[in-house]
């Protein structure tokens, strides 16, 4: 920890500097973390102690009002990367398919690696998502940026050759080539809902006692000492920041990178993931310019599908029209804030539902398509929490108060309604409460305006869906890339709509793997001087192409 704070004496020393004599491609650099919500100092929880993001909010926008699309990881990360809500590409029901990268074919065979979904078995699959939408990062490398990812992806799709120049453990902005701007993301697990239980045996840094608790826990041992392992947790988080900025400050491009800090969605905690409340929604949300940035607190709404036009904005590229988002700083930054926020919930992992929830500053609608099924899912997968397990023996002896009780109401309502500013923590539904009548008819009107403009898919049953994406359950393949070489220009193209190209220009006859350094094609290739080009297909959810080799001195 000394290390840390030694640091952040350095790291905050330089000059200031705006957003408008920002370098026309700033470095930018994502700092990531999984499954915590606005738990921090700086949003009002001082149970975590992190100087490191204390420091750095004192630096930075604090953007008090900033919400994922989706409650859990896959289909919020498939928001992030292409600027879409999930249901408006396929990518809402968590998950289609395992985590994994490139070579966009699906990697697993047979009824073993299906799961039975509504009475049908729908295979792991990776979506397939409309022809235009592409990973923001590809705009991003033909602008010139060196784009890293270390080293998540699980974006409901294997994330295509042409998103990122390095995607794994060993990614970094470092490797990039003399000059090259960067956007590099780093991404933290510690706090996943998984360290709940992995990490159940490191020392315990913050006192179960202490601890804060929202109404709808109660004061239990077995629910104090997860909720501690989960701010422990936090403060583990804070020092690997830490390392990151300090890495920042070592080499010198502090001055000229924006610096992002946030989580893919809320908490780990029952009734914090995979919920579609502000608990599961509201995530901690920072952007630090370089120097000693712009303190300020922004009451703005922010949704993660803003996030792919922002990058976009900052580093001087106006967003393709199709993107749903809209940027919220740098040159395109949108002349009209956002009026609210849209969340889903599908399916999470064995249990399907339908919900949609809207929310302006003040308000939040919700609509139950399932109002006969239970509000609480018994995930097997956070069963493993201590916690959880414990809540459920509490209210099966009859433990639990009313505000406790709701997360486990066995049938809902078609419609729920809250009002935030009095409920903040969204336990007492204002449905039929005449007060609000005007209020809940904005709301709903604005739900249904949506899910038109969006193309809402969720009430397409997934494994109908599966088959309109995999056709007969089989993946679609990218054509293979059709190449013309005339007077010292090489042209190349693929006859699959949406398909994206890249290639690697080698000495050496090879059989490449992910790792081989491909590049984005982005137009002709004029004076190669290298005695191979490998070039390959690739469109998003589709098995890539074959890898076409062609010798140059032929």
């Amino acid at each position: 920890m000394r290390n840390c704070l030694g640091f952040l004496v350095l790291f905050f020393l330089f000059g200031s500097c705006t957003t408008e004599n920002l370098d026309q491609h700033p470095n930018i650099i994502w700092i990531t973390c999984e499954d915590i919500s606005p738990t921090l100092s700086f949003y009002g929880d001082s149970s975590a102690q992190t100087p490191v993001l204390d420091r750095l909010a004192e630096q930075s926008l604090i953007y008090d009002n900033a919400f994922a699309t989706v409650g859990v990881c896959a289909p919020s990360r498939s928001s992030i990367i292409t600027g879409m809500y999930p249901v408006s590409i396929g990518t809402h029901n968590m998950r289609t398919g395992r985590d994994y990268s490139g070579w966009g074919t699906r990697l697993y065979n047979g009824e073993s690696d299906a799961i039975d979904i509504d009475g049908k078995k729908v295979p792991l699959y990776s979506a397939v998502i409309p022809s235009e939408v592409k990973c923001f990062t590809e705009y991003l490398r033909a602008a010139g940026y060196f784009c890293s990812n270390n080293a998540k992806t699980d974006y409901q799709f294997a994330a295509p050759l042409t998103a990122w120049d390095e995607n794994g453990p060993q990614a970094h902005w470092k490797h990039r080539k003399t000059g090259q701007p960067f956007f590099a993301v780093f991404n933290h697990e510690v706090t996943h809902e998984s360290r709940m239980w992995m990490n159940k045996n490191l020392p315990m840094t913050v006192d179960p006692n202490t601890v804060h608790l929202p109404p709808y826990f109660p004061n239990d041992s077995v629910v104090r000492n997860d909720v501690a392992r989960n701010y422990s947790n936090i403060e583990l988080l804070d020092q690997q920041v830490g390392e990151k900025l300090k890495e920042l400050e070592e080499a010198g491009v502090l001055d000229n990178t924006i610096i992002f800090f946030f989580s893919d969605h809320g908490g780990p905690l029952p009734r914090g993931k995979r919920e579609h409340y502000d608990s599961g929604l509201r995530v901690p949300f920072l952007v630090k310019f370089p120097g000693d940035g712009n303190f300020e607190r922004v009451d703005d709404l922010i949704s993660f599908v803003d996030l792919a036009p922002t990058i976009l904005s900052l580093a001087g590229i106006e967003a393709p029209e199709y993107m749903q988002g809209q940027a919220f700083l740098g040159k395109y930054k949108s002349k009209t804030e956002r009026k609210y926020i849209y969340g889903s919930g599908d399916r999470f992992d064995e249990f399907s539902d339908r919900i949609r929830s809207i929310r302006n500053h003040r308000f939040m609608y919700v609509r139950n398509y399932h109002p006969e099924l239970p509000a609480y899912k018994d995930v097997s997968y956070r069963k493993q929490m201590d916690m959880m397990n414990q809540l459920l023996t509490l209210k099966d002896e009859g433990h639990l108060n009313e505000d406790q009780l709701y997360f486990f109401r066995e049938t809902k309502l078609d419609e729920e309604f809250y009002d935030c500013t009095i409920d903040s923590f969204q336990l007492h539904n204002l449905i039929d409460q005449p007060e609000y009548t005007n209020e809940i008819e904005e709301l709903r009107k604005a739900m249904n305006t949506w899910q038109v403009s969006v193309g809402d898919l969720g009430f397409i049953p997934e494994h109908d869906l599966f088959l309109q994406m995999w056709p007969d359950g089989i993946q679609p393949q990218t054509a293979d890339p059709i190449l013309e070489i005339y007077n010292h220009e090489i042209t190349a193209s693929s006859t699959t709509v949406g398909a994206s190209l890249a290639y690697i220009l080698s000495d050496e006859n090879f059989v490449p793997d992910l790792d081989s350094g491909w590049q984005l094609y982005n137009g002709p290739i004029v004076n190669a001087s290298s005695k191979y080009i490998y070039i390959i297909a690739v469109r998003i959810g589709f098995k890539d192409s074959e890898i076409v080799k062609i010798s140059l001195n032929e």
